[in-house]
């Protein structure tokens, strides 16, 4: 590997349970997020580079399509921010090998800054706790921390404070993707407007869902997902609800738009399941393209 560069690989998350309080005064959201770190992964690789080049970033691989290859990238942020913490001019090339859809809610940005941050500790020799390195994350993003620990775990305030969730099993997940993403804020906005006449209750974790993670059973797991965007996502973008529809219709346990969407995650029974699931999807016409997953997986490690 050398010292001059390290790379990085960083899962990809579905959320399990999305829970949004009002919105408040500042405009932000409290949330409740019970996060599963899946095995799409993106390979960030930082290697440093000759002095003044500043930070530099390219972008390959399946899912590159809107992804900003500037300083407005989370990775290049990220990158930057441990040198603004150390004191030190960062002149580092990041290049990030996608396999995690762009704008899907499945947290690719926040992943590659995860990614980022324990390259940059590796390559520069900081030696940051996981503590410092997750202080630095919610600096960047609500969902760094958790790209950073992986696992199964629940986020509370922004998402950024995270508790690791008392899982067993692995869960086999297909998941539908959209040839075009959709904006988070934008999702929101919408969440807000569809809910403005109802009286919202500050998020609590679900209790089911923690007893099902725990019994390993993926079942009462696929009853339990919910998400409080789902609403907003599928009116901002109608075939979602058809997709959700299709996947029900073909004996998924569980279907739950991911995030902020558009990506819809399936959680099936077993592989045969998510085989016959994915070819049915496929045939249906109704998704971009379909992949399958298990988690949960280990969250951003040098390789």
């Amino acid at each position: 590997m050398g010292n001059n560069s390290v790379t990085v690989r960083v899962p990809a998350k579905v959320n399990l349970q999305l829970s949004v309080g009002p919105r408040e005064s500042d405009g932000f959201h409290n949330l409740v997020s019970v996060f599963q770190a899946i095995s799409i992964f993106d390979d960030v690789t930082v290697s440093k580079s000759h002095a003044g080049s500043g930070v530099t970033i390219s972008v390959t691989g399946e899912h590159t399509h809107g992804v900003p290859e500037d300083h407005s990238n989370l990775a290049v942020k990220a990158a930057l921010l441990v040198g603004s913490k150390f004191d030190f001019a960062v002149d580092v090339h990041i290049e990030v090998k996608k396999s995690i859809p762009v704008a899907g809610g499945m947290a690719g940005g926040s992943a590659d800054a995860a990614a980022t941050l324990i390259a940059m500790d590796a390559l520069f020799q900081l030696d940051m706790s996981r503590e410092e390195l997750h202080a630095l994350g919610c600096e960047l993003g609500s969902d760094v921390p958790f790209m950073i620990s992986g696992g199964t775990a629940i986020g509370q305030g922004r998402g950024d404070q995270l508790t690791a969730a008392l899982s067993r099993g692995t869960y086999q997940w297909v998941l539908a993707l959209s040839s075009v993403g959709l904006s988070t804020p934008a999702v929101y906005t919408e969440c807000d407007r569809m809910r403005s006449e109802l009286d919202i209750a500050a998020p609590q974790v679900s209790d089911v869902l923690m007893q099902c993670l725990l019994a390993a059973d993926a079942i009462g797991v696929g009853n339990a997902l919910t998400n409080d965007l789902q609403n907003a996502a599928c009116s901002l973008r109608p075939a979602l609800s058809l997709v959700l529809e299709v996947g029900r219709d073909y004996g998924a346990l569980g279907a739950i738009v991911s995030g902020s969407g558009p990506t819809v995650a399936f959680l099936v029974a077993d592989e045969d399941a998510g085989l016959d699931l994915a070819v049915a999807l496929t045939a249906s016409g109704v998704v971009g393209s379909v992949t399958r997953a298990h988690g949960p997986v280990h969250g951003a490690k040098i390789i």
